[in-house]
């Protein structure tokens, strides 16, 4: 919880009464309400439950283009049909579901739904907030590898909260720890789990 309270300071989603959040040279905390809207469209997040994430009264063509809508108004509704169909295609799914609703979908189909809407503006940083806890362990794998994929072929920055420490392993290049809201030790898995500071993961 603790996790996901920080990262919802950082984004100005809870008010934050000190301290500072850096963000290609800018002090993200000091931003005016207008200032973040053009912030918000380099962050995107993806969330731990898929279904309860997507509006249910959108058709997941809707709900994948609504960032380009908000960000994008006089794009031409043409234009934004082809990029959600890309990106559905990006993502796994056939774009003829593109008039579909979200409770016709699998959890790990709603999952690539929600990551196609968090990466349709290109984002430069998505932040993952335990993305495949809620799903079946046979979908786990599947959705960690397409995020993998996804952060190669678009050059994404991941921050991936999580407390399953196989995920964090395969998907990692540093680990943070957190503990009782205090950033307790930052390195590699290999550092973090094999030489751990904190007697909180020490084994």
């Amino acid at each position: 919880m603790e996790n996901l309270l920080l990262l919802e300071r950082s984004l100005g989603l809870v008010k934050a009464t000190d301290g500072t959040v850096s963000w290609l040279g800018q002090n993200l905390l000091g931003k005016t309400a207008k200032e973040w809207r053009s912030v918000r469209s380099d962050i995107q997040m993806i969330f731990q439950d898929p279904l309860a994430s997507l509006n249910p009264r959108m058709t997941i063509g809707d709900i994948i283009a609504e960032p380009l809508k908000t960000y994008h108004p006089k794009m031409p509704p043409s234009q934004i049909t082809e990029k959600v169909k890309k990106m559905m295609m990006r993502v796994g799914l056939l774009p003829n579901l593109i008039n579909r609703y979200p409770h016709e979908f699998s959890g790990g189909q709603c999952q690539r739904i929600g990551i196609a809407r968090a990466l349709i503006l290109e984002p430069k940083l998505v932040i993952c907030d335990e993305p495949v806890s809620a799903l079946d362990v046979s979908i786990q794998a599947q959705v960690v590898n397409l995020l993998q994929e996804l952060q190669r072929e678009m050059k994404l920055s991941l921050i991936f909260i999580a407390h399953d420490l196989a995920v964090v392993k395969h998907i990692s290049d540093r680990v943070l720890v957190m503990y009782l809201g205090h950033a307790v030790e930052l390195g590699t898995y290999d550092e973090v789990y094999n030489n751990p500071l904190h007697r909180i993961h020490a084994h």
